[in-house]
């Protein structure tokens, strides 16, 4: 195939994806599947005015990090297409292996990027890899429906696959036709990843019996999404009444069969955004919340998350970390701060009615707030506010208590103090001398994930 007809085979499957003007960000990490669709995309931007731009993540792992990261510069300079460096430690997340902690990372690193789609430069070889490897892994379903070309994400922009249709041998064509230059990652050639032993060893030896191999993994992926896609919605279906939010009702667990049960809970799981634990794991689990007693503190940890029981229901959460009960953070009007002692971050946004009109008891006066420095703070115990203005003045403890915040919450919840003065505790109550009322300007401070303390 030649390059032309590789430009318009992608053409023709992307541009229905991408609206005329997007902003695109494409992931360069110099190797010549991503230098191809720079180049590519490149192309025809022209043609669909779609605004590129490319991002680099500088992983520190090989003594050539340094040399790559020039020249992906000095190629996006040479396109006139603005390159982002993102520098990252890997040490931290080394436990993980390095593959997977540098594909955590990545995804990081794009995700504070400000874009309409990332473009990443999977191509049909590696969805093959993908699947095998999932397989190999054990996954269910989910996991071995592979990369789709586009995918919508809860969490970030959506993430498209321009190339995945295309073999690397396409790739490798394209780039001899248009003499490009690209670098080796030395770690390619290491057959000690299990990605490149099956790139190596195993697929060059299936491809002598079936030359096909490609088309028919990627049709099986195929399957196995439809397939996921049918198991979510009985998942939908039966946790109807039962998913609240970023909740799940222990009853509904209790309810269905051991089979339904675990399709919910993945489900579940998988709409928070947590990782989807061994099937062990996941069968232990499921008894856990299943059976233990009501007043049981059930907290169940896996990999950097944790799924806790209370109350009749399941959380979801990042496992959260020592932090400083002394801290206290400045706040001087930013929209956004980041809250460590839940590992998420603090919004303030202005709330007004239909009309206009600010909603009294559920937002701060900002005008009230100028009357001394405001801070935010951890409970040490004793604090008191009174929640509407006809109301006694009532303990934090309680008013925690009544809200059914979560024990594991309580400790580490944000109070928003002017002066020494309590005003707001995120999510429970604002003190009656410091709600708005009438149009006056006001704040309402949300933390992100509240329950589940998703950052």
């Amino acid at each position: 195939m030649t390059g032309n007809n590789l430009t318009e085979r992608v053409a023709a499957q992307i541009a229905p994806l991408l609206p005329a003007h997007s902003s695109i960000l494409i992931g360069l990490s110099g190797g010549v599947d991503s230098v191809v669709l720079l180049h590519l995309l490149h192309k025809l931007s022209t043609r669909f005015s779609w605004q590129l731009s490319a991002l680099h993540v500088h992983h520190g792992i090989s003594p050539n990090a340094d040399a790559w990261s020039d020249f992906c510069a000095d190629l996006c300079a040479r396109l006139h297409i603005s390159l982002h460096i993102e520098r990252v430690d890997i040490a931290p997340l080394r436990e993980h292996g390095i593959e997977a902690a540098a594909r955590k990372l990545r995804h990081a690193a794009f995700a504070d990027q400000s874009c309409d789609f990332v473009a990443v430069a999977h191509h049909a070889d590696d969805q093959a890899e993908t699947l095998l490897l999932q397989l190999l892994r054990g996954a269910g379903v989910r996991g071995a429906s592979a990369m789709p070309q586009y995918t919508e994400r809860a969490d970030s922009v959506p993430l498209i696959r321009p190339l995945l249709h295309c073999s690397r041998q396409e790739t490798l064509a394209y780039a001899a036709a248009h003499q490009l230059h690209w670098i080796e990652d030395e770690s390619n050639a290491d057959d000690i990843y299990p990605r490149n032993f099956l790139r190596h060893r195993v697929l060059p030896l299936l491809s002598e019996k079936f030359p096909a191999y490609r088309d028919t993994l990627a049709r099986s992926a195929q399957h196995f999404a439809e397939a996921s896609k049918l198991l979510d919605e009985l998942a939908l279906q039966d946790g109807v009444q039962a998913i609240h939010a970023d909740t799940l009702d222990v009853a509904a667990l209790q309810a269905l069969s051991q089979t339904r049960a675990k399709n919910l809970l993945r489900y579940f799981l998988h709409s928070c955004g947590a990782p989807m634990p061994q099937a062990l794991q996941l069968d232990d689990m499921l008894h856990q919340l299943r059976s233990a007693r009501q007043d049981a503190a059930v907290c169940i940890s896996y990999s950097d998350w944790q799924v806790r029981r209370y109350r009749g229901k399941v959380y979801a959460l990042h496992a959260l970390g020592e932090f400083d009960p002394n801290i206290v953070l400045p706040w001087h009007g930013e929209a956004e701060l980041k809250w460590p002692a839940l590992n998420t971050r603090l919004r303030f946004d202005r709330k007004q009615d239909a009309n206009g009109k600010v909603l009294r008891s559920t937002s701060i006066s900002l005008a009230k707030l100028q009357r001394a420095p405001v801070t935010l703070r951890v409970r040490h115990g004793g604090e008191a506010l009174r929640p509407h203005p006809a109301a006694a003045t009532r303990t934090l403890k309680n008013l925690l208590q009544e809200h059914l915040v979560p024990p594991w919450q309580r400790d580490r919840l944000p109070l928003l103090y002017c002066g020494e003065e309590l005003v707001c505790v995120s999510g429970v109550a604002i003190a009656a001398e410091y709600q708005a009322d009438g149009h006056e300007a006001a704040i309402l401070l949300e933390l992100r994930g509240a329950r589940t303390g998703k950052s």
